[in-house]
């Protein structure tokens, strides 16, 4: 059997609650699509989670790799379709990091595509009335930091190994908590990353 990794972040800035790792503490250990899912929980800091990604990359020897990060204010659950060699945030992340545009790898390419079908991804999501659609920034904060360092890691030993990241909205639990955002339930966000899954080749 074939082998996922798949990873969420821990809870940042002023968000009490990351339903990203509510799915994949849900989804660890689970069989789908021919893929036993190995989940992951990353820090939310630049000093770790690009090296925390590449170390499970390592452990677990995953056939595929999908990511996961809230999006919070985002009402569609949204492939990324490129990662780009930048950390920068006016935002700091848990450790208090605020990095002002430097590279994520310094003999990198400028962007690294997505190795997901993430456009069926969206068609098959759409079709089963959860709102999505291809999204063209990841931002530069730690999701775009994440998703950068493992396409490069495959890129540079070349490895054909699908990869990527997904952004999903906030659950109603954290919008309860955190006051204005647009949500979904716990179970759909969990229901839309098991169709994904069942997409991957």
């Amino acid at each position: 059997m074939k082998t996922l990794l798949l990873t969420g972040f821990e809870p940042f800035l002023d968000f009490p609650i990351n339903p990203t790792k509510q799915i994949v503490k849900e989804l660890n250990g689970k069989e789908l699509n021919g893929y036993r899912i190995k989940g992951r929980i990353l820090s939310v800091d630049y000093s770790k989670s690009g090296r925390e990604i590449l170390e499970h990359i390592h452990d677990v020897e995953p056939d595929a790799v999908i990511s996961l990060g809230l999006a919070a204010g985002r009402y569609k659950m949204t492939p990324e379709r490129i990662a780009i060699n930048c950390n920068e945030s006016n935002e700091r992340d848990n450790e208090g990091n605020t990095p002002e545009g430097d590279p994520i790898q310094e003999e990198g390419p400028d962007g690294l595509f997505s190795t997901l079908p993430i456009k069926s991804f969206v068609e098959d999501l759409q079709s089963r009335g959860f709102p999505a659609e291809v999204s063209n920034t990841a931002g530069t904060y730690l999701c775009n930091h994440v998703m950068y360092q493992a396409l490069y890691h495959f890129h540079v030993n070349h490895q054909h190994i699908p990869s990527g990241f997904v952004h999903i909205p906030a659950s109603h639990e954290l919008a309860i908590q955190h006051g204005k955002l647009p949500s979904w339930s716990q179970k759909d966000l969990t229901d839309a990353v098991k169709h994904i899954i069942q997409l991957m080749p």
